[in-house]
């Protein structure tokens, strides 16, 4: 969609809006296609295909016709929109409510839906007056999508095509093709599950994400119909929690401190005896697939040696890493990206969105400053202003001055005079109803918001503004966010409340060794159900991310904060730090793993003709890089630097010899 597009989409949309009883489309060629050079036939498809983009962006175009006559004939055919189609109610929300929406708007870690919960929350602040509010201290959770499958089955189901993927069964452990019809995707014991039609076994069956061997495939030609009343949540709340179950795993002496502290005391079994150098452990899991990643990231300091389906799954994973590693290379290029930049590059069709309802949040909002409209929309100030500057020439064709947006900022500050009754948003879409809905049914893990009532209420606000979209966000169900030792939550909380230091014996898997550190806590996170806190590290003299459940001791020292340091800016928070002397290295991301250049933040990435990307990410310890590349089993490799790109198909080969190379 070009800028001039942009703008002709926009005057069509007044004109539309703007008439009683409809326009002909020989009235619509003479204004608002009068510039557009072409023959009635072109003019017809380009009409159509505007209709088409008017009604994805929510609009109802209505056919209005002559009594007696065709809709096929243009010449007695009109066409409006109602003033009332498909506009969002205005929805008045208290300070409370408000603070629910942002934390739930906030939820989704990225991707699909945490852009659609940006929409959502901008419609809100454009139908109702943002209140100032303040997140509490220690409330913060996040979701995290399971990658680039997650948003691909999201906008499957909600498109309503069938998807296919190859998958590991888990009652056979045999890799096979499947296609299914996506009815719903949940999050349930730390897992992302999708329920659907298994068009193969010709029955409603579950998958776990985790088992997915392939990148899905969307059948766009076919469409189906989900039931009527599928609901994910009640779905997985019938099913069962996998055993618990036994493995025997070899660890190198002296390493893998924190495998060590989650093994059973005392001797194992008849299995033999370990090779030299080799401790035999007994560690207790429920899925194969997630101990299976575990094992394979530790390389050679950990081998895999019961049960039998074990050892296949982490071997698989080497496999597929040692394969990867050992592909032809591609062209490394990142051809007119500046550094940094983004993942996502903006489109015009993003522009045409944002105006939309950039118009009601100003007319709701009079006077706000340029810069904070800038950062409340996401943008740059010269982005802002590029949309004011299409905004201002939009209006009803070959109208009088005062049939153009009136909308002034000279002093720096924006005001709207003339909305030419865009002052209401559209209503939310499926995807924005889902984020925000499932965002708020999550939050109700978190008690100290389940029972202030605010909860409640917003959510039937919500769910009467959403309408028919609202129903459907049935097909999402976000994981449990309450913390799993909500005593240690509680002990950071205070600190950071009172501003206090605390003492902290701390397991980092990364160095493999338990420390003692005096600590300032800043903030309180999560992501899914883990929680972290971000602090001011005296040890490390820097800002520093700690897991709730890798404390071991955990008390106030008795002094107060000492830093001035501010938690860093923005949410969600970053797990990973940026420094100075960051070491920038180029990976290959598969298809499959190609949501990983967004969770570790790259500065730059280029799409490869096989689905997936080269990125360019910033570490600042490498020392853990051969293990990222063994866990995710062939979806990432390093590239450059060359040293680092050795030692992690080093670090694979050896930990393929330990299972017979």
């Amino acid at each position: 969609m070009s800028p001039s597009r942009t703008e002709r989409l926009l005057n069509l949309l007044i004109a539309l809006l703007n008439t009683r009883y409809g326009l002909h489309r020989s009235d619509l060629r003479e204004t608002v296609y009068r510039d557009v050079a072409g023959n009635d036939v072109s003019f017809g498809r380009m009409f159509e295909r505007d209709k088409t983009d008017l009604r994805n962006f929510g609009f109802d175009v209505e056919t209005v016709t002559d009594l007696g006559w065709s809709e096929d004939d243009p010449a007695t055919t009109r066409y409006r929109i109602g003033k009332e189609s498909n506009r969002l109610p205005d929805v008045e929300l208290s300070p409370g409510e408000w603070t629910v929406i942002l934390l739930a708007s906030q939820l989704w870690e990225r991707a699909a839906l945490g852009t659609a919960a940006a929409n959502a929350l901008r419609k809100l602040q454009a139908s109702s007056r943002l209140t100032d509010v303040e997140l509490p201290l220690g409330v913060q959770p996040r979701i995290k999508p399971a990658g680039k499958a997650f948003d691909d089955l999201v906008a499957a189901m909600h498109a309503q095509h069938p998807v296919s993927f190859s998958y590991l069964a888990g009652s056979t452990g045999k890799e096979e093709q499947r296609t299914v019809e996506p009815w719903g995707l949940g999050s349930r014991f730390g897992q992302w599950y999708l329920a659907g039609y298994d068009r193969t076994r010709q029955a409603p069956r579950h998958f776990r994400l985790s088992r997915l061997t392939s990148a899905i495939t969307v059948l766009d030609k076919e469409r189906y119909s989900p039931p009527a009343d599928f609901n994910i949540r009640a779905e997985l709340d019938r099913l069962p929690e996998l055993p618990l179950r036994t493995a025997e795993v070899d660890v190198r002496a002296g390493r893998l401190l924190g495998l060590r502290q989650r093994a059973l005391p005392g001797d194992i079994g008849p299995s033999g005896t370990p090779d030299a150098g080799y401790d035999r452990l007994s560690v207790q899991y429920r899925d194969v697939e997630v101990l299976a990643e575990e094992l394979a990231s530790y390389g050679p300091d950990a081998t895999a040696v019961t049960p039998d389906d074990l050892v296949t799954a982490v071997r698989r994973r080497l496999r597929a890493a040692a394969d990867f590693c050992a592909a032809p290379i591609p062209v490394i290029d990142f051809p007119n990206q500046p550094r940094p930049g983004s993942v996502r590059t903006r489109t015009s069709e993003d522009q045409l969105k944002r105006m939309l309802q950039l118009v009601p949040f100003l007319v709701h909002n009079q006077g706000l400053h340029i810069q904070e409209v800038a950062e409340r929309f996401g943008v740059t100030r010269k982005e802002l202003e590029g949309d004011l500057q299409i905004l201002i020439c939009s209006g009803l064709p070959e109208g009088y001055p005062d049939d153009l947006l009136d909308i002034q900022w000279e002093d720096d500050h924006v005001y709207i005079t003339q909305d030419l009754d865009l002052k209401r948003p559209v209503r939310f879409t499926v995807e924005e109803a889902c984020a925000l809905l499932t965002g708020l049914e999550t939050l109700n893990g978190l008690p100290e918001l389940a029972e202030g009532g605010a909860l409640e209420s917003v959510t039937l606000k919500l769910m009467a503004a959403a309408g028919e979209e609202g129903l459907r966000a049935g097909m999402l169900a976000g994981p449990e966010v309450g913390p799993a030792d909500s005593a240690t939550l509680d002990v950071v909380r205070q600190a950071i409340e009172s501003r206090s230091q605390l003492r902290l014996v701390y397991l980092s898997p990364l160095r493999d060794r338990v420390s003692e550190r005096n600590v300032d806590p800043l903030r309180l996170y999560s992501l899914d159900n883990t929680w972290y806190f971000e602090a001011y590290c005296h040890s490390a003299q820097g800002l520093r991310n700690f897991r709730l459940d890798r404390v071991q001791e955990l008390h106030p020292n008795g002094n107060a904060a000492s830093t001035r340091l501010q938690p860093n800016e923005g949410f969600p928070a970053k797990l990973f730090t940026p420094n100075d002397d960051d070491t920038t290295v180029t990976v290959q991301l598969t298809r499959r793993g190609a949501g990983l250049a967004e969770d570790y933040y790259a500065e730059r990435t280029s799409p490869l003709p096989d689905g997936g990307l080269l990125a360019e990410i910033r570490f600042g310890n490498t020392a853990w890089l051969p293990m990222f590349v063994a866990q995710h089993g062939g979806a990432v490799r390093i590239l450059e630097p060359r040293e680092l790109a050795d030692q992690s198909r080093a670090w694979v080969a050896a930990a393929l010899a330990r299972y017979g190379g």
